[in-house]
């Protein structure tokens, strides 16, 4: 090859700016069909098309790439039995998953009633201490160490839960109180505990012991017996006042008999 061929056919430098640098003008975007990059790239993006467009697979269309021209459509009987495996192994964690979500529920249910029973059996045995030291408190007995123990006790004991309650002048529940002694009053409007013969006490709304009490109604029982006497007075003016009227007519009469004979 000569020297004036390898000048004629040396490289060839083509100015690609966007700028013209000697007009200062912003270039024309179309290029020459001739260029060879630009050949290149429609030949590179005819030939990444062609085997999507022959396949089928556009995005805009919901279609997964690749997936139908594989073999794994949604009519394989595999894939539809790998399905059905699948949704009734969901359904099996979802059952187990509540069986143990109620397991667990009931679990603690039980084990909150057996404390309470627990409790409540142990504070049960100690109330009669309890009231040994009210009877010791109202008798002015409740002194020196015995004092500080006692109190010591029912701060223990009211950490664990227990309450008392019935205090004088409340309304009469036969749900929580235990009426001893029965009597009518006029200063009540209902039935009313007037006297709190021993207290009782309760975890929570459980009733260890009701309270006793002695109960008062309103109205007068002697009523009832005042209309009788009243009316057994009335009878009695009755039989006084009808021996009375006999007496006078049996008087008149012996006097109008002599008149008559001596007539």
């Amino acid at each position: 090859m000569s020297s004036s061929e390898d000048i004629t056919t040396g490289p060839v430098i083509r100015d690609r700016r966007r700028i013209d640098p000697a007009t200062g003008q912003v270039r024309p975007s179309n290029r020459d069909p001739d260029q060879p990059g630009q050949a290149a790239g429609s030949a590179q993006a005819a030939d990444t098309a062609g085997p999507a467009s022959a396949a089928g697979e556009t995005v805009s269309g919901g279609r997964r790439p690749g997936r139908h021209s594989a073999g794994f459509g949604a009519s394989d009987p595999a894939t539809e039995e790998a399905l059905s495996q699948l949704a009734e192994r969901t359904a099996d964690l979802q059952r187990l998953q509540a069986e143990y979500a109620n397991y667990r529920k009931r679990v603690e249910r039980d084990r909150a009633a057996v404390r309470e029973q627990a409790l409540a059996n142990v504070l049960s045995e100690l109330l009669p201490v309890l009231d040994d030291i009210g009877r010791a408190r109202e008798h002015g007995e409740l002194s020196g160490g015995f004092k500080s123990v006692a109190e010591a006790f029912e701060s223990a004991v009211a950490k664990l839960g227990l309450t008392s309650y019935a205090e004088k002048g409340d309304a009469f529940d036969p749900v929580v109180h235990e009426a001893l002694m029965h009597s009518y009053s006029d200063d009540v409007t209902e039935p009313t505990c007037v006297q709190i013969l021993q207290p009782g006490y309760k975890i929570g709304d459980r009733i260890l012991r009701p309270a006793r009490v002695a109960v008062a109604e309103p109205g007068d029982p002697g009523g009832s017996g005042g209309s009788g006497a009243s009316g057994g007075g009335n009878a009695s003016e009755t039989g006084n006042a009808a021996p009375d009227a006999s007496n006078q007519k049996g008087g008149t009469s012996p006097q109008e008999a002599p008149a008559d004979g001596n007539g």
